[in-house]
């Protein structure tokens, strides 16, 4: 695995300062900072949100272009990691592309459809960046979740699906005559639970009472060969996740590949990587973009995430998901591919002091039954700020320069970048508002009396609802204080504040005594190890060979693990690693 040890080794302290500095590599962390959308759920309620999910990214002349569910526009950027948001100045959707699709064909044109009603024009431009849209004159109908897909031979496919019992379809389009439909519509492939346990239904795969929906349909050529992803079992769970299934031709026949789930994130603080799209970066590395389940004020209510890709020698295609809400080197960083930066967890249930508190009680996400209900905090006490749970949050009593969180580390570290997720509480906004920003500063200090402002957002003008800061300089601190200058909306409140680099301690002891027992019906393994002393928690890792452990699953507060994504017939290995905040242990294979 891609785990990289590579740190800076300059570090600022509080009495004295470092004249020149090697510039720092550039990182990211998920859920991605972007400017979010607000939407509205539920008129009698006016539940307010912000949401972005089914990304279809695309490279366009060498910049990329990425179009994003009901966001009224879509963002740009040169480096996939810089993303500033572009509105039509022509067609366009009256409220945002639904599951949108995106093809370049050639770099001569770029298409894009998704209207949500189902019913559909093909959109192009030779300018993505001036927004001047034409229109396809035609209509395709019944398509939800459209993935329009042109082959090097000019031959036009449209593919789609978004439902627990029909398969994801595809049908062949005349792109000389109006993309009009050129041939019978052919079903793909559907979920099948009783062999693939990932796509079994609810959190942790845990409902049998319900079909998985399959959707997200997106076709990638590599090498001759056709990887048709798709997103499964829901996007309001844990487990939401992408696999892909393999052909020699466009209209199939597909053959799942041994390898799937591809795209998975189901622990850690925000879950979640389904309904995505790849783009090519470097020769031998493409990104994952897919959506992140917030789903605590509405199911919709979600984030997007991206993740390194591969295709290994076998021509499999996989992502390195290790601690992947932690910061990763960036795309720009070739070299690093994507890698874990090392960067640990400093803030894990540490002490929590807050200038202020509402009293009151989270209300419960609109859409969820009774069976299927998030866990949520009872209050919006500080605790939740360092919980690693992004469906609870702190409420302060306003939303002024009064408000303040102070985080003891309880000892000294190594702290090099931050992550300030904010909440969304009785928002009251919808759409795309003028003026948005997020204004605070962030403090540092060793003894909790003196500090140092170690970043300053006092004058911004970012709109940043999931802000990451990478520090210019790492620095040595106890104690990190937020200090509120400005937020978009009435209420301040935060999911979570998350400090990462490396503590001053040890890391812990590699895990022992790790078994894995295997259900008789191939789908699911109980992961069972003894407990490490001082361990924050367990990274699990599990793939089809030794060497190809490309799945994995962020464990805290416990010392075991129902598994239940794992398809039937299929031989599997397991290891398992302890983490802190100070590191990451040897690895342990299964008994």
């Amino acid at each position: 695995m891609r785990a990289v040890s590579v740190l800076i080794t300059v570090i600022l302290t509080f009495s004295a300062c470092v004249s020149s500095v090697e510039q720092a590599p550039a990182t990211y962390c998920n859920p991605i900072d972007l400017d979010y959308t607000y939407m509205i759920y539920n008129s009698d309620r006016n539940l307010s949100y912000r949401s972005g999910a089914d990304p279809a990214v695309v490279r366009f002349k060498g910049e990329y272009y990425m179009f994003v569910t009901r966001s009224m526009g879509y963002w740009h950027s040169t480096d996939l990691q810089h993303w500033e948001f572009l509105s039509s100045k022509s067609t366009w959707y009256p409220q945002g592309s639904n599951a949108p699709a995106a093809h370049n064909y050639k770099d001569s044109l770029l298409y894009v459809t998704g209207d949500p009603s189902g019913n559909m024009s093909i959109l192009y431009t030779d300018d993505p960046k001036q927004g001047i849209w034409h229109t396809v004159p035609a209509i395709l109908s019944n398509l939800q979740d459209p993935d329009l897909f042109i082959d090097d031979d000019g031959q036009a496919y449209m593919f789609w699906g978004s439902s627990n019992d029909l398969p994801i379809r595809g049908m062949k389009l005349n792109r000389e005559n109006r993309f009009l439909v050129d041939g019978p519509v052919v079903p793909l492939f559907k979920t099948d639970s009783l062999q693939h346990g990932w796509e079994r239904f609810g959190e942790n795969h845990s409902d049998n009472r319900i079909a998985a929906y399959i959707e997200g349909a997106w076709l990638t050529k590599h090498q001759g060969k056709y990887y048709m992803l798709y997103g499964a079992p829901g996007t309001e769970f844990n487990v939401y996740g992408d696999g892909v299934y393999v052909s020699d031709a466009p209209l199939g026949p597909y053959t799942y590949q041994t390898h799937n789930p591809v795209f998975y994130k189901p622990g850690g603080f925000i879950n979640g990587a389904g309904h995505g799209s790849i783009v090519p970066y470097t020769d031998d590395v493409w990104w994952h973009f897919g959506t992140m389940s917030l789903s605590a004020t509405v199911n919709w209510e979600r984030r997007i995430c991206m993740m390194p890709a591969f295709f290994d020698a076998d021509g499999i295609l996989y992502s390195d998901n290790a601690y992947a809400d932690y910061p990763h080197y960036a795309p720009s960083e070739k070299d690093l591919k994507g890698a874990f930066t090392g960067w640990m967890l400093l803030s894990y249930h540490k002490p929590v002091s807050v200038s202020s508190q509402q009293e009151g009680q989270a209300a419960e996400a609109e859409g969820f039954d009774a069976w299927n209900r998030p866990e949520t905090s009872p209050d919006f006490d500080a605790a939740n700020l360092t919980d690693e749970n992004c469906k609870t949050y702190w409420l302060a009593q306003s939303n002024t320069e009064r408000e303040w969180v102070t985080i003891d580390l309880e000892d000294q570290a190594t702290v090099y970048a931050l992550q300030i997720n904010y909440y969304d509480h009785q928002a009251n906004l919808y759409g795309r508002l003028p003026g948005l920003c997020h204004r605070f500063t962030i403090e540092a200090s060793l003894d909790g009396h003196d500090w140092q402002v170690i970043e300053d957002r006092s004058q911004t003008n970012i709109d940043a609802p999931n802000a990451y800061i990478q520090l210019k300089q790492p620095v040595q601190a106890r104690y990190i204080r937020y200090n509120n200058v400005k937020v978009p909306s009435e209420n301040l409140a935060i999911s979570e504040i998350r400090v990462f680099g490396k503590g001053s301690g040890k890391a812990p002891d590699a895990v022992t005594n790790f078994h894995a027992e295997l259900h008789p019906d191939g789908r699911e393994a109980l992961l069972t190890w003894d407990e490490v002393p001082d361990a924050q928690g367990y990274n699990i890792r599990w793939g089809i060979a030794p060497d190809k452990l490309y799945n994995s699953w962020l464990v805290y507060g416990r010392h075991d693990l129902l598994l239940r994504s794992l398809n039937a017939g299929t031989k599997y290995y397991f290891a398992i690693e302890a983490f802190n905040a100070n590191g990451i242990s040897a690895m342990t294979k299964a008994e």
